[in-house]
């Protein structure tokens, strides 16, 4: 073979060889990029349940950045796969599940924001016999996930009634969100006899969000109800789904009843349980519970006014209004910018973080231009020092700055009700970047 012929077979795979070179260059260029940008925006702190890759076992393939539903959470630099925006990753999960090499290990918390979460077993059940969690207050917001865990903790609870007993039920759920209306599903397709309690409304966390929220979740499949497809859709139209099931499958729900207590009957076998409407018993406890139920305020002067909520329910009622937003995450962004859309608003969002490292990347870019083209103000690096009547004095830079003030709507997340849980008996730990 001379010179010439080499030359023509060579150069093609030539050519292909540099065009692949080329694009995985520019790819690990553009996570590098995205790496850099999150933290000079401060945006470094995963919000709940996220990945971490083992550099000594990642082997570069790429696996884990194709399966993540959200986009580019995680990018390759330098042939090993990184978080390269730890802010929008939000627990899917599809990462480890991809990884061909057992690379990736999900945990909750980081070193600098540990997240309380109960110890639970793989069944979800507490180390109280016979008291499971599932979903949001297990450190699950995710709806698909929250509604896997509602299943599986109710496959789990299945097993440990299937023994006659004297109880009343076979399992009270607590909580009618998507964990919970799950597990009721599970509950009937096992053929228990169940009760689901709703301190609240239909759906849970998902109930408190703004009118006409975008919620993202994905396929999931619902016992007795069969695949349910939805890949982004609103609040309302999820919360009426869920309305047409319970009517379909005549689940018995009782709203607005609030779980008080849940006393072991002896030998661990069994609960009385006493509400704030009734008392009943139960072999087993389920509890799918928000976060939110316990919203966590500013603790400051003034914050006892009835113009002070821990939620938006319609940003149509602030028009017109001077508004104040304290909170850094998703919550807070969508109030402030919902709120700053309506006519006649003088919108304030005060967070006391250096960036929105808990919110959306569509959310943060929201904010930026509504401030850009002066219809919302943003504060970073501010506290709330004092509410009055008609103001609201914010610290920021060392200086105090008093803004007129019609309604504060603070969105600082709720904070894991610790105290109800100890009552129960359920253990709680602080993790620090732990499965």
């Amino acid at each position: 073979m001379n010179y010439i012929e080499l030359a023509v077979y060579a150069l093609p795979m030539l050519v292909v060889w540099v065009a692949y070179w080329l694009y995985k260059s520019r790819k690990h260029q553009k996570a590098a990029i995205k790496k850099l940008e999150s933290i000079e925006a401060g945006l470094t702190e995963p919000a709940s349940l996220h990945p971490v890759i083992d550099p000594n076992k990642c082997l570069g393939c790429g696996a884990c950045t194709r399966a993540c539903p959200e986009g580019d959470i995680l990018g390759l630099i330098n042939g090993k796969a990184e978080l390269v925006e730890p802010a929008n990753c939000i627990g899917h999960g599809a990462c480890k599940t991809a990884c061909p090499f057992e690379a990736i290990t999900l945990v909750f918390g980081t070193e600098k924001r540990g997240m309380d979460i109960p110890i639970l077993t793989p069944t979800f059940e507490t180390n109280v016999p016979g008291m499971f969690i599932a979903g949001e207050l297990g450190g699950m917001g995710l709806i698909r996930n929250a509604i896997e865990q509602g299943i599986q903790a109710v496959n789990g609870i299945s097993k440990v009634t299937s023994a006659k007993h004297s109880e009343q039920y076979d399992l009270i759920i607590v909580g009618a969100g998507p964990a919970g209306i799950a597990s009721a599903l599970a509950a009937k397709k096992q053929g228990l006899k169940f009760l689901i309690l709703e301190q609240d409304s239909l759906g849970g966390t998902v109930a408190h969000y703004p009118r006409r929220k975008m919620i993202m979740t994905a396929p999931v499949d619902l016992p007795l109800v069969g695949k349910v497809k939805l890949k982004e859709t609103s609040k309302e139209a999820l919360l009426e789904m869920w309305q047409e099931i319970i009517q379909d499958q005549e689940l018995d729900i009782n709203f607005n009843e609030r779980l008080e207590s849940a006393i072991p009957h002896d030998g661990n076998s069994g609960f009385s349980i006493e509400t704030t409407k009734g008392k009943y018993s139960s072999r087993c406890l389920l509890l799918c519970l928000g976060r939110r139920g316990t919203p966590r305020k500013l603790g400051v002067k003034g914050e006892e006014l009835s113009k002070v909520v821990y939620r938006l329910i319609d940003p149509a009622q602030y028009e017109g209004q001077h508004v104040l937003v304290v909170g850094g995450g998703d919550s807070a962004l969508e109030a402030a910018t919902s709120i700053a859309q309506e006519a006649g608003t003088r919108v304030t969002l005060s967070y006391r973080g250096k960036g929105f490292d808990r919110a959306k990347q569509k959310n943060r870019e929201l904010a930026n231009t509504l401030a850009q083209q002066n219809k919302l103000s943003i504060l970073l690096q501010s506290n709330v020092k004092d509410i009055t009547d008609t103001d609201v004095t914010i610290e920021s830079d060392g200086t105090l700055t008093q803004i007129k003030n019609d309604a504060v709507i603070v969105c600082a997340g709720g904070i894991l009700p610790t105290p109800f849980l100890e009552k129960l008996g359920i253990e709680v730990e602080t993790k620090h970047g732990q499965e």
